[in-house]
């Protein structure tokens, strides 16, 4: 499923989990977010939350827009854990904890997301709902 375009409510599994890719905390990068979004930050502390976050959308939304109709509704119970350093990986990480259809044409998806560092801990979290089609 997970390459997959167009995937529907019906074809989203409780309990499945989906790999979201790799990103790279890279120096550029966050020379560029602390000047124009943190200026005062000190970078030999890492990316900060708001960065992390970012990185985190950007991979949910290149897994969670191969659903249908997707539309994300709610990011809920938000947790940084720690800020990578410059040159770590982070790996994100979908899991479906349920699913409700809504009427005859869509369904609320319940996943908990994560992103990993390159050891396997947990650097952010969240839950979120999104509306996805269905068949």
């Amino acid at each position: 499923m997970g390459d997959l375009l167009n995937v529907t409510f019906e074809q989203i599994e409780i309990g499945q989990v989906l790999g979201t890719g790799v990103v790279a905390v890279d120096e550029a990068s966050l020379k560029v977010f602390v000047e124009r979004f943190l200026p005062g930050w000190d970078e030999g502390y890492g990316a900060p939350d708001p960065m992390v976050y970012a990185l985190w959308c950007r991979l949910s939304q290149d897994v969670c827009s191969r659903w249908s109709g997707f539309k994300l509704l709610a990011v809920d119970g938000v947790r940084f854990m720690r800020n990578p350093p410059v040159g770590e990986l982070l790996r994100g990480r979908v899991t479906i904890m349920g699913k409700d259809p809504v009427g005859d044409s869509k369904g609320v998806v319940i996943a908990q997301q994560d992103l990993l560092d390159e050891a396997g801990r947990l650097v952010f979290s969240c839950l979120t709902r999104a509306l996805v089609s269905r068949q």
